[in-house]
């Protein structure tokens, strides 16, 4: 190596250091973000000053090489430090221009810079759904998803040998055996009386867990329970009550039906049924053909809840009505499987209304 190539490579990064400052103070008495991009791509661009001193330490000798790498090193982060304060000062300089080239108008309406998202079809059902009770005079009641055997079973009259405890397959917690996650949201009903007095009428929504899972169920999904309790409640009230309801939810032609059914902590019982969404009661595959789809259980309450709260069942009497969040938004927006709504699908979840 010739002493002009390699040797000389500290004094030659010291020169170019003093040529870079120069050019900097121009540049940034310019004020322009095109020129500070120049200067970037001029010193540190594949064919820039810096980069070429850089391709030169390649002939140093191994003596040589380690004074000249570091000059080289100091004078790239000294430009690399200083294009970046740079960088910092044209964003300034750009708005700065803008503000005073644009009037601002402070009243003009702010665009969103991301994207909006949609809310999930089971969130969007659920508000519609309190919605309308709220308008019927309902209050929002909430309470624990893991609760003890005694709110979820033993006080809505199914003591442990009960055999309606079968029909809902329950996790338990393992080490507390008394403990348990909820398979119902009237677990509520209980929470509600003991800290209530009469009147109330309240709604409960939330999620609830069973071991099940096919294309109808899950093992978490999600339920509503409405309850009155007053003075001379009759079952003819939770008649009205669930027909103006759903009718307020899937229209005013829709009609509603109730069956005799039994349910350990009502009497008398009954399964709800819909009129077919589909086929408006004509009959087809969704309702079997039947006009008619079961979306939920009611009834009277049981005198011995009304024990278990320590209610006066000679003076009181009620109803409770409950059925499944997820169901209705299969009725609500003609779903196949339950399970879209739990698979986070992107391309799924973004057919439903935006966020606002």
């Amino acid at each position: 190596m010739t002493d002009s190539s390699a040797t000389a490579l500290p004094t030659r990064a010291s020169a170019l250091a003093v040529a870079f400052d120069k050019e900097l103070a121009v540049v940034r008495e310019s004020r322009s973000a095109a020129a500070v991009d120049e200067l970037r791509v001029g010193y540190l661009g594949r064919k820039g000053k810096v980069t070429a001193l850089l391709e030169d330490l390649r002939h140093c000798t191994k003596e040589e090489r380690p004074a000249a790498g570091r000059s080289i090193n100091e004078l790239k982060q000294h430009v690399e430090a200083a294009i970046q304060q740079l960088k910092s000062e044209a964003q300034e300089w750009e708005l700065s221009n803008r503000l005073h080239a644009e009037p601002l108008d402070i009243s003009l309406p702010v665009t969103a810079s991301v994207p909006q998202g949609s809310l999930h079809p089971v969130t969007l059902i659920r508000r519609e759904l309190l919605t309308e009770f709220r308008r019927l005079g309902f209050t929002v009641f909430d309470g624990p998803e893991v609760d003890y055997d005694f709110y979820n079973f033993s006080a809505l009259n199914m003591p442990s040998d009960h055999p309606a405890r079968d029909m809902q397959d329950t996790f338990y917690l393992r080490e507390q055996e008394h403990l348990l996650l909820r398979t119902h949201t009237s677990n509520i009903q209980i929470h509600c009386m003991l800290n209530e007095r009469p009147p109330l009428r309240v709604v409960a929504p939330g999620r609830v867990f069973r071991v099940d899972s096919d294309p109808t169920h899950t093992p978490m999904f999600h339920q509503i329970e409405a309850f009155v309790v007053d003075r001379g409640v009759t079952f003819a009230h939770m008649k009205g009550v669930i027909d103006a309801f759903m009718k307020a939810v899937f229209g005013s032609s829709m009609k509603t039906r109730l069956r005799p059914s039994f349910f350990p902590f009502v009497e008398p019982g009954a399964e709800l049924d819909l009129q077919c969404v589909q086929c408006q009661g004509k009959g087809c595959r969704l309702c079997k053909q039947t006009g008619w789809l079961e979306v939920g259980g009611c009834g009277m309450i049981h005198p011995n809840v009304f024990e278990a709260v320590d209610y006066d069942s000679d003076i009181y009497s009620g109803f409770a009505f409950g059925f499944g969040i997820d169901r209705m938004a299969m009725l609500k927006y003609k779903l196949d499987d339950l399970r879209q709504l739990f698979e986070g699908n992107h391309s799924f979840l973004g057919h439903f209304p935006l966020f606002t």
